[in-house]
């Protein structure tokens, strides 16, 4: 009874606090003591209804407080939520995600994905790409290298590095694992004659290319040369392309231009701003031996519009871009310094700006040089026009078999494999 007085004064003293249901243990039973009942004070219940936690109220569940990186997994198995009352709950996620995201953490160790199905890969891929896995620099090489090799084109078939040079020099090893692309833009890369990625393009993991975009990458003819040294004598590498962008390569002359001829099955071709000397003898080329059309009004398929990065790997570019951006962003800061030498050196900055004007005058000299496979005729037309075209075919065939023959002989001394192309053919 004494207890029982105590507590009484107690909620009487404290009835302006929410305390909620207050349970007594007497005599190995439990007891519920509420402020309507038991003889305590009869208060008027409350309208609104309980809350066992504040709004603010917040719960950190530490399995392991030595280990912070196992502590943080374990807590992310439970989901949080706090219901319309205000009540916090949580429920356990699916036994499916939680192997996801401890494989997806794990992706480096993986040894093989060689069929494995494409639904759940692809799931994996996007749960290692949230965690920026493949933006490590050892272990997100190996990563990718898994999923290109089982899974090809899909992890991407499509590639726009156009003027990301410097993410091409950062993620030169990430680029060359993709495999089974099918465009290709690197447009505007000054990657020159002797890069790795040029190199690259002849091997066999990028047989599958039919749109290349070379623009503006100080391409010469002995670049040429080695990119279509496997597709002239071994009949491997690019023979598989379709569109080719060769313009505002100035260094490229006539003799390049031959090396290109072998490439058969080309549908659009564009060599404009190139240093060709007798453009008229290279039109004719072009029309002869791969027939090929030159086109007087520019081509769709040279507007750089449809190139873009597609695959399950685009994020996976974009952070790569993102890295590279931020690790530049520091030297933004040198820009009064530059802008200050840049107002010392006047003469500096007309000479970069009369040698720009120069070659843009180089390039519009060569006009639109871009060429087209004409369509097929349709096969409903008349038999008369047909008989008095035949004529006119077969003799077009004989011209074009006797300037191949005169070709062939030319060719010799120009397109003989000298040591440098053996060098290149024992690479490969």
């Amino acid at each position: 009874q004494n207890w029982t007085r105590g507590m009484s004064c107690w909620l009487h003293s404290e009835s302006w606090l929410d305390t909620g249901p207050i349970y007594v243990r007497e005599n190995g039973k439990l007891h519920v003591v509420n402020q309507g009942a038991g003889g305590i004070h009869n208060v008027p219940p409350k309208a609104r209804p309980f809350r066992l936690f504040s709004r603010g109220f917040s719960v950190e569940l530490c399995m392991n407080r030595e280990d912070d990186r196992a502590r943080r997994q374990r807590t992310d198995h439970f989901i949080f939520t706090y219901t319309k009352e205000g009540n916090l709950r949580y429920s356990a996620k699916s036994l499916f995600s939680l192997v996801l995201g401890y494989i997806s953490d794990n992706v480096d160790h993986i040894d093989s994905l060689i069929g494995f199905p494409e639904q759940i890969a692809e799931k994996l891929f996007s749960a290692a790409e949230a965690r920026q896995k493949f933006t490590e620099p050892v272990t997100g090489l190996r990563a990718l290298q898994k999923f290109t090799e089982a899974y090809g084109n899909l992890v991407l078939c499509s590639l726009c590095l156009r003027n990301r040079y410097l993410l091409i020099s950062e993620k030169l090893e990430e680029i060359k694992s993709f495999r089974d692309l099918t465009c290709l833009d690197l447009s505007c890369c000054k990657l020159g004659d002797e890069h790795e990625l040029l190199e690259h393009l002849t091997k066999e993991a990028l047989s599958s290319v039919k749109r290349l975009l070379l623009k503006d990458n100080a391409l010469s003819d002995a670049g040429l040369r080695r990119m279509t040294a496997p597709v002239r004598v071994l009949k491997k590498g690019l023979e598989n392309l379709l569109v080719l962008d060769l313009s505002c390569n100035p260094k490229i002359t006539d003799v390049g231009i031959g090396y290109i001829l072998c490439f058969k099955k080309l549908n659009c071709l564009d060599i404009s701003g190139t240093g060709l000397k007798d453009v008229n003898a290279v039109i004719k080329r072009i029309q002869t031996q791969i027939g090929l059309v030159h086109s007087e009004v520019p081509l769709k398929e040279f507007d750089h519009s449809n190139c873009r990065t597609e695959g399950w790997a685009e994020q996976t570019v974009l952070q790569w871009e993102q890295a590279v951006m931020e690790a530049v962003k520091p030297q933004e800061d040198m820009r009064s310094r530059t802008a200050a030498q840049h107002f010392y050196g006047k003469t500096r900055r007309t000479e970069e700006a009369v040698k720009c004007k120069l070659e843009e005058t180089e390039t519009k000299a060569s006009g639109n040089l871009q060429f087209y496979k004409e369509k097929v005729q349709n096969c409903h037309s008349p038999l008369k026009k047909e008989v008095a075209g035949s004529h006119e075919s077969k003799n077009n065939k004989k011209r074009a078999l006797a300037e191949q023959e005169r070709e062939r002989t030319s060719k010799q001394k120009h397109l003989c494999l000298t040591v440098e192309d053996w060098d290149l053919l024992n690479t490969y």
